[in-house]
């Protein structure tokens, strides 16, 4: 093993930060990394939206299901997939865009989480801790008004970044042979292997929570997906510009 992937297996989410200050310099190293990701056929489409403003760092708190230390870190970013910007270079050159086909939207939304995952992996080989913050959408539509965001721009997760103020536990990941399949796609084994699985996050689950939570990996993912999820986010995509076609 070398350095890089050490790193990348030593992942843990923190969500209690020291109040260490992370400079501007530091901020703009990470987005530059964010931007060196790969990007599909060069469309640089992820705009980030560093959040200082104290009282929106509080209203974005509230939306993301009053996850505090939103409010708290000492930096919130806010990954946007962005198409904006290519509407202005047709424009540039008198081209008509022919927008809101399904394929654009996954070619922004892809490259927003590679650039944000070089910005994670960048800020972890710092020293930095950080979580990433899905539940913006659970609210979207007030999360873009309140950041201004425009047609064909839309917030994909935020991401709180700052020196950690705890040590927790690596959680474990699905067994190796569940993920990596060769040459086909064989689920024949997988019965097993999760069910040997669901033990060890069982295990983590009591460790980590003194025994208050008790449940496997099949039991949480069977629970949630027995359930809506985020309903409203077509008809909003839709709203600014996205999967139309």
């Amino acid at each position: 093993m070398n350095a890089v992937i050490e790193l990348l297996k030593q992942h843990r989410s923190i969500r209690k930060f020291r109040p260490d200050p992370i400079d501007q310099e530091t901020v703009n190293a990470l987005v530059e990394a964010g931007q060196c990701a790969a990007t599909s056929s060069f469309i640089q489409a992820c705009t980030v939206i560093q959040v200082d403003d104290q009282d929106l760092r509080t209203q974005l708190a509230e939306c993301a299901g009053n996850q505090m230390y939103v409010a708290t870190a000492p930096r919130f970013l806010v990954f946007c997939a962005d198409m904006r910007r290519h509407q202005l270079a047709c424009q540039m050159h008198g081209a008509d865009m022919q927008s809101g086909y399904t394929e654009q939207f996954l070619t922004a939304s892809l490259d927003c989480a590679l650039f944000a995952q070089n910005v994670a992996i960048a800020a972890e080989s710092l020293g930095l801790g950080l979580v990433y913050i899905g539940g913006l959408r659970n609210q979207i539509e007030h999360v873009s008004n309140l950041l201004e965001l425009p047609e064909l721009v839309y917030p994909v997760f935020g991401l709180c970044l700052g020196f950690p103020a705890q040590d927790p536990e690596l959680k474990p990941r699905l067994p190796l042979d569940v993920v990596l399949k060769r040459d086909r796609y064989d689920d024949s084994q997988d019965h097993g292997a999760i069910a040997r699985y669901d033990e060890q996050v069982l295990e983590y689950y009591r460790t980590r929570t003194g025994g208050s939570k008790e449940m496997s990996w099949s039991e949480q993912i069977s629970g949630m997906l027995v359930k809506e999820a985020r309903p409203h986010m077509l008809a909003f995509l839709q709203s600014r510009g996205f999967l139309k076609k």
